[in-house]
């Protein structure tokens, strides 16, 4: 026995209160559900790296229903007025956001020789399906309504993406808090269908800068904006890492869910949220 080893049974022997009976009370595993989140990653091919492939797609899927946990939240505080809880989520997301993107340099392991062993073994399946992402998109505003057809074949879960793609976003629930706090809004952005992707306004460019000309005066709203910058910062920071870690793969073919791959997730680099937070900087 080495030191090592010694030391720790001298450390378990002097802890006199750990439980070891656990016949007739729920354990660690039990409480996690860890068989089944454990016996979750057979994959199709039986390539050694796919189970690579798997847990890093799996844990990214966690993560971001943990987002969606905390934007909801965050949009519910907002609404209310109640913004200091919306603070400390929306910071939780962006903490959340960091480490999806370490996840990308785990995958980038991959080499185009091995994913090439089992690729084809994945038919049309793709991130691009991934329906939690797009209900993250939908709660920062970003609504493209021909991506609800991809799941058509599970109705509940249409069902419930309808209702988040007609339901107000984030950005929503800050140009209200906006008026509100007694700024002048057009009434056609207050108003707006919010199935719709948002569009740059004046009114609320302005509403904005004023924010940031007196941080004294608006300290809340300001520290709202700057943790909707933060999460969109993230967010492209995220998208790039996807794009570099995917033409590292497999270069600029195309995706196995049919997009074009890395052409596509350029494109999506130009999406901005929050349009104007972004144009004011140039402005103050």
């Amino acid at each position: 026995m080495n030191n090592y080893e010694n030391g720790q049974n001298i450390a378990a022997a002097t802890e006199k209160n750990i439980r070891t009976d656990f016949k007739e009370s729920m354990t660690y595993g039990d409480y996690l559900h860890l068989d089944k989140l454990l016996t979750a990653q057979d994959g199709v091919s039986g390539h050694h790296d796919e189970t690579l492939f798997i847990i890093i797609h799996q844990v990214s899927e966690l993560w971001m229903k943990l987002i969606l946990h905390e934007l909801q939240s965050a949009i519910d505080h907002i609404e209310k007025d109640d913004l200091q809880p919306a603070f400390k989520q929306l910071a939780r997301v962006s903490r959340i956001q960091s480490q999806i993107i370490q996840g990308w340099d785990v995958l980038s392991t991959l080499t185009p020789a091995e994913y090439m062993e089992f690729r084809d073994d994945l038919g049309n399946a793709s991130g691009f399906q991934s329906y939690q992402y797009r209900m993250i998109e939908f709660a920062l505003g970003y609504k493209t309504k021909h991506v609800l057809k991809i799941y058509e074949k599970d109705e509940p879960l249409h069902a419930e993406l309808e209702k988040a793609f007609n339901a107000p976003g984030l950005y929503d629930a800050a140009i209200q808090k906006l008026a509100r706090s007694g700024f002048t809004i057009d009434k056609d952005v207050l108003e707006r269908d919010v199935s719709m992707v948002y569009e740059s306004n004046e009114s609320v460019r302005e509403a904005w800068k004023t924010v940031y000309r007196d941080v004294d005066k608006y300290w809340e709203l300001y520290q709202l904006a700057e943790k909707l910058v933060d999460i969109e910062d993230w967010l492209q920071q995220w998208r790039f890492r996807h794009m570099k870690t995917v033409e590292r793969i497999i270069g600029f073919k195309q995706g196995t869910g049919g997009s074009s791959g890395v052409n596509y997730l350029k494109k999506v680099l130009d999406q901005y949220f929050f349009p104007e937070l972004w144009e004011i900087r140039t402005d103050i």
